[in-house]
């Protein structure tokens, strides 16, 4: 699209990119490990939002004293040398970022994790579901709904060029607390009472 704004063309909608809250993502895994020093970033190589997820991830590094550890890979085979890696690195806690690939293998991903014993955020409920410790991210039932007041507007006449491209607005949290019991780690009441859903 040309802009969010003003789209042009065919292609009005809701965007699912919420690079922007990653800070917000590693302050609520840092709960989990607050001496934390070393966070894995697990990103889609060759997407088009992965550069934009790494230079937010760097400056939070800055702010926040933490080392990076990236990997980026983009087929299911190369996973598990990604987390070896990782392991090797020193790495604490995780982030991983939300892409078809990530969603596509999230089973793979969670298990890895836990076979690692990485505290891992992910943004989507769907990786808590599956075992995952802890999501953050857009509400998809909320963007369904904000969805179907776009094809009214489009039935009613209005210019799909005309819509601007809306971005979040509705975040949700959940936590999985038997995978937080599994990796020994104290979930603060803090983050429990935050939680749309803590899952048992």
């Amino acid at each position: 699209v040309a802009s969010l704004a003003r789209p042009g063309g065919n292609l009005p909608g809701l965007s699912m990119l919420s690079t922007d809250l990653t800070g917000k993502r590693v302050q609520l895994l840092r709960e989990f490990v607050p001496k934390a020093n070393r966070v894995a970033v697990l990103a889609m190589k060759g997407t088009p939002a992965t550069p934009l997820l790494l230079a937010q991830m760097r400056t939070v590094a800055q702010q926040m004293g933490l080392t990076l550890v990236i990997q980026e890979v983009n087929e299911a085979e190369a996973l598990a040398s990604a987390f070896a890696a990782m392991q090797r690195a020193g790495a604490q806690m995780l982030i991983v970022q939300q892409a078809p690939f990530t969603a596509a293998n999230r089973k793979m991903i969670v298990e890895l994790a836990a076979k690692h014993r990485l505290p891992a955020m992910f943004d989507l409920r769907q990786f808590v579901d599956a075992g995952g410790l802890i999501s953050y991210g857009p509400s998809i039932p909320d963007l369904f709904r904000r969805a179907a007041h776009y094809v009214d507007l489009i039935f009613k006449g209005t210019k799909p060029a005309d819509l601007p491209v809306e971005q979040p607005t509705k975040f949700e949290m959940f936590v999985n607390l038997k995978t937080a019991k599994t990796l020994g780690l104290a979930v603060p009441q803090s983050l429990l009472a935050r939680a749309d859903e803590v899952i048992r």
